[in-house]
């Protein structure tokens, strides 16, 4: 984990800004799919600050962006998945190589997890929808996702400034 400093906190508040921006206005939304660029900030978080920092970075900002930004009901399950999802950037990342096979395996696992498993669970608490009813429209997003949010993560994390991962 980074020390917290100046730098960290002014770093750290601008992601999750832009997780917030990008989450509510730079996405597509229904009711039961969100196809958007949010994952950008939760990598870049995950990468420089680690998995502890990440998590409550990304926890901020599902909060903040429901109390900004309100958008149906809150439902901790999500805060719950912007944490986890936090974490796991931050231990896939921080203080690693970026390579192919590790964008991959992140981006796949990160999928799986919440996207696949997670997320249906809550929208089968919240509404009452079936979970294997959600899973063609799931699939379907993250057979068309993976590959972006891969090339994406690694563009971005490749061209990050080495003066901020100090």
């Amino acid at each position: 984990m980074k020390k917290l400093n100046v730098r960290v906190i002014a770093l750290m508040g601008l992601m999750i800004a832009l997780q917030v921006v990008f989450t509510r206005f730079l996405s597509v939304e229904t009711t039961f799919l969100r196809i958007g660029i949010d994952f950008i900030p939760a990598t870049i978080m995950g990468a420089l600050f680690g998995p502890f920092l990440a998590a409550i970075g990304g926890g901020l900002a599902d909060v903040l962006g429901m109390m900004i930004f309100p958008k149906g009901a809150f439902f901790l399950g999500f805060t719950f998945n912007a944490c986890l999802i936090g974490m796991l950037y931050g231990l896939l990342y921080y203080k690693k190589e970026l390579t192919w096979k590790r964008v991959i395996f992140s981006t796949i696992v990160i999928t799986l997890l919440s996207s696949l498993l997670l997320t249906p669970f809550w929208l089968h608490l919240m509404y009452k929808v079936p979970f294997w009813g959600l899973m063609p429209i799931r699939l379907l997003k993250a057979v068309v996702m993976i590959p972006l949010q891969a090339v994406l993560t690694f563009l971005v994390l490749g061209r990050l400034p080495k003066e901020i991962k100090k």
